[in-house]
């Protein structure tokens, strides 16, 4: 397989990519944000799409991004201002794109807590929009990413982002014989993203304390390359109404306190209104429609309408299975966890790597 982003894991061959994407109009919504940017990176690195679309609200971040993806230069790229909340501009944006990339979403847990139906309007009502604008469009395929926090969600981002989920399966039921196919991903947290542990690590090392909710919490991992692969691969292999799940592996609070400040005192702080022990992926009420197809999991669509098959390598997961950060099979080291830190946060945001950092690597 030819790894992209130069991580080999989900990865899709480069000539399978090719085949199904060159040509193609392609549309991010979100497009500005940390996954569209590496997103639209490996599509112009691996494949020459007719054009590729970057839909997003904040014109500010537009400029910025254009300085780095210029029209000249890529002669594919199309920015386009817009909101998901707006179906009239959906549907000025959707003429003649094939595949949607959906990543627009409100996802910071305190703010929607306090402003519910701004998330609402978005998340859902978002969703809502794309399916109706797409299927009025033509567009061939739409892939939508989700999160862990939708499945037995406890906060209103999970609750909002499990009916975008169900909107999303359930439109291909009603698609007909030319609306899109449409499949969702859920996976954590990104290393290293905003609201991750990992930077507020980075910005506590200065205290020389950082505080840990529960040092019984664990985390899924997965890097910003890995969820581009993940979600260019099952691009691939979509049929419409699944729920793809990465095969990724977790760490618990203090091997990730240890791996990025480990010169730090570490006091325990209590678990923050909202947040789950383990990031839960599959319930253990999903697991009868749950197959494993070898580096990733398959939540099946049910009930009439689908056309999903399910393929000869699928294996149908234990009934009682339950898939979380707590009783994961794979588990990070410190030292993985500290190059990680290295690799996708201090390079990647051009930090200094800390002595600390230098001092444990060299042991």
């Amino acid at each position: 397989m030819t790894s992209l982003l130069n991580d080999a894991r989900f990865a899709p061959s480069a000539a399978e990519l090719k085949k199904h994407l060159n040509g193609k109009a392609i549309l991010v919504t979100g497009g500005t944000g940390s996954f569209g940017k590496a997103f639209i990176t490996a599509i112009l690195k691996y494949t020459e799409p007719a054009r590729l679309i970057v839909l997003s609200r904040d014109e500010l971040k537009q400029s910025e991004m254009q300085k780095i993806f210029s029209p000249k230069k890529y002669e594919c790229m199309r920015y386009f201002l817009g909101d998901v909340r707006d179906y009239g501009r959906l549907t000025e944006a959707f003429q003649g794109v094939d595949i949607i990339v959906h990543a627009a979403a409100l996802k910071q847990v305190p703010a929607l807590e306090y402003n519910p139906t701004e998330a609402i309007k978005t998340n859902i009502n978002g969703a809502m929009n794309i399916i109706k604008a797409a299927k009025t469009c033509g567009v061939k395929q739409i892939i939508a990413l989700s999160t862990d926090k939708a499945a037995q969600p406890i906060n209103l981002y999970g609750a909002t982002k499990l009916c975008s989920d169900k909107l999303f399966v359930a439109s291909n039921t009603s698609r007909g014989s030319s609306g899109p196919i449409a499949a969702v991903v859920r996976y954590g947290n990104v290393f290293g993203s905003r609201g991750s542990i990992v930077p507020v690590l980075h910005a506590l090392r200065k205290n020389g304390v950082v505080g840990l909710t529960d040092v019984r919490m664990t985390r899924f991992n997965i890097t910003l390359e890995e969820a581009v692969n993940f979600v260019l691969s099952n691009l691939l292999i979509m049929q419409g109404g699944e729920i793809y799940i990465p095969k990724i592996p977790s760490y618990k609070l203090p091997q990730i306190a240890d791996a990025v400040t480990p010169e730090c005192e570490v006091k325990i702080i209590g678990r923050r209104p909202g947040e789950k022990l383990h990031e839960i992926m599959i319930p253990k009420d999903e697991a009868y429609r749950t197959v494993d197809i070898g580096d990733r999991l398959i939540i099946e669509p049910e009930g009439p309408g689908h056309v999903y098959k399910r393929t000869g390598k699928s294996k149908a997961v234990p009934e009682e299975f339950e898939y979380h950060s707590g009783n994961n099979t794979e588990w990070c080291t410190i030292e993985e966890l500290r190059q990680q830190y290295v690799d996708h946060y201090c390079k990647k945001y051009g930090y200094e790597v800390p002595q600390a950092i230098v001092d444990a690597l060299s042991k």
